[in-house]
């Protein structure tokens, strides 16, 4: 998106481009993608945190020092940019201690660099990565770390008029009071991948994908659910990449997936199920690295999963269990115990006619024709058969 709206505003001899941001944060080797591009533009960029309420957190702090001029909506907030998980490490070991400070102070020298670049409070910006410092826009501005208040998109336009920036090593001075606005939406398709970006959504295709294959494994043959299951691990899969996932998370849930996938095979009697539940929930509170701020999955969407979850697979060991108790009414099996009538004398080789179906029979003593008898036992195509008599009451 950054990539594209550079380019567009390069094209069109834009006077600025000015990036509305309101965010939580976001993955640091993106982040400084997204720096780079900045520092390399030939279009003057203005970064705004607006509306009212926003907030220009964790990898917004780095993005806001990027910008040749940074301005922020009365109401707004910036700050606590420490890279809490980014690297994805995991565990409180020595190693992950030593190698997230390194993360840290790497993450402290490029927000200095930013800040000093542009000409803006370089300690503050350091403080906001190793002490995660979090400020009001009033403190932004007073502290030099951003350089107008503005109240709307208006607003700020003609606090930009007059301003100058540096480009390339040149003085540029901003025309934009009454300058043409030209919006840039989001094309369709990075509209999808904001929309699957978002954990809660996510997690749900997950959930999707994963009930979607298993009722496929249940009821072989349906093929609408496999499909669509299919489709949606897919989405899961891409969309987590691109989010700080925890692998203990993802562990914990590909565990449960295969308590799952036992329970079709062993008869636990709901013991797997129940332990897949709790794996599955316990993966589902720890997916995301601890302290992404807004990069969580609810609460109120785990608890209804989890429930859902020990329903459906209650619902399905119930029918297993059922099934296990019902008599057998079909197949071979099915005939042991079932009256018929012999076609032919049995002597003790003949014919009996058993279910509709006319068989090869064995009795041990004789039976005349017409005359009725239970099926003691099969082996092959050959039944084992007794003379069957009903008891007449005087």
């Amino acid at each position: 998106m950054l990539e594209n709206s550079l380019q567009a505003a390069a094209a069109n001899n834009a006077e600025a481009l000015v990036i509305e941001l309101d965010t939580p944060g976001g993955l640091l080797k993106t982040t400084r993608i997204m720096c780079k591009s900045m520092l390399a533009s030939e279009v003057p960029i203005v970064v705004y945190v607006a509306p009212s309420g926003s907030r220009a957190g964790s990898a917004g702090v780095f993005i806001t020092l990027a910008s040749h001029i940074a301005a922020m909506a009365p109401g707004t907030n910036i700050g606590a940019a420490h890279p809490v998980g980014l690297g994805g490490i995991g565990g409180g070991d020595d190693t992950s201690s030593v190698m997230e400070g390194k993360i840290t102070n790497d993450a402290a020298a490029f927000a200095r660099t930013l800040a000093e670049n542009r000409g803006r409070n370089a300690d503050w910006a350091e403080k906001a990565v190793v002490e995660s410092k979090s400020i009001t826009e009033k403190e932004a501005l007073d502290l030099n770390v951003i350089e107008i208040i503005a109240e709307s998109g208006e607003s700020l336009l003609d606090s930009l008029d007059g301003r100058v920036v540096s480009i390339g090593g040149e003085q540029d001075t901003l025309q934009t009071r009454n300058a043409i606005v030209i919006k840039t939406p989001m094309s369709f398709r990075l509209r999808v991948l904001d929309v699957i970006s978002d954990p809660n959504i996510a997690y749900i295709l997950m959930l999707i994908g994963i009930y979607g294959l298993f009722f496929e494994l249940y009821n072989p043959g349906v093929i609408l659910p496999g499909v669509i299951g299919g489709i949606s691990l897919i989405l899961a899969f891409f969309s987590l990449q691109l989010l700080p996932v925890s692998w203990a998370g993802v562990l914990l849930i590909l565990f449960a997936v295969i308590l799952f996938l036992l329970e079709i095979k062993v008869a636990s009697y709901g013991l797997l199920s129940v332990a897949g539940v709790i794996s599955m929930t316990l993966g589902s509170l720890m997916l995301f690295q601890p302290g992404m701020t807004g990069i969580q999955v609810g609460l109120e969407l785990i608890i209804p999963a989890a429930i859902v979850t020990a329903l459906f697979f209650a619902f399905v060991v119930g029918m297993g269990l059922r099934a296990q108790s019902r008599k057998v009414t079909t197949g071979s099996e099915g005939l042991i115990g079932e009256i018929g009538v012999a076609s032919t004398d049995l002597s003790p080789l003949g014919k009996v006619l058993v279910h509709g179906e006319l068989w090869s029979a064995r009795c041990p003593t004789l039976v005349v024709r017409g005359s009725k008898v239970r099926v003691k036992s099969i082996s092959g195509m050959e039944l084992t058969v007794e003379p069957y008599f009903v008891e007449s009451s005087s």
